[in-house]
């Protein structure tokens, strides 16, 4: 039962850690007039740039529940990479009419998170691997 709330918690930091830093960057760009504020309607460059960042701080928050996992942080990584997902893709649903920017943009987004799970436990099993035995 102690592993299940670790487990919970590991989930809910890197989940922190990668919407903060998203929501953060995005914050910084709507401030200094970058993005405009509630919507996508900009160039399909500078879309490509959030969602590279954002998919880099989904590597980040990923890799932040492979760390705190209290066993198989591969599985941990890809359990939130599967709910992130989901998220993602009913968030594409739910906006789909709204026209908030290209429907490919979420629809991407989505399909990005597996990939970034992934890579994060990838990430971490070979610091892991690479950390001296003592």
């Amino acid at each position: 039962m102690k592993n299940i709330f670790k487990s919970i918690g590991a989930g809910l930091a890197g989940i922190v850690v990668g919407a903060g830093l998203s929501l953060g960057t995005d914050y910084v760009l709507e401030s200094t007039g970058i993005l405009p504020r509630g919507h996508l309607h900009v160039s399909a460059g500078l879309i490509c740039f959030v969602l590279l960042y954002r998919t880099l701080y989904n590597v980040v928050g990923f890799y932040v529940v492979a760390c705190l996992a209290p066993s198989r942080p591969m599985r941990h990584a890809l359990v939130l990479g599967a709910i992130g997902t989901a998220v993602s893709i009913m968030g594409a649903i739910a906006t789909a009419n709204m026209n908030l920017g290209p429907a490919w943009y979420a629809w991407t987004l989505a399909l990005l998170t597996m990939p970034a799970a992934w890579l994060a436990g990838k990430l971490f099993e070979r610091r892991v691997q690479l950390r001296p035995t003592e």
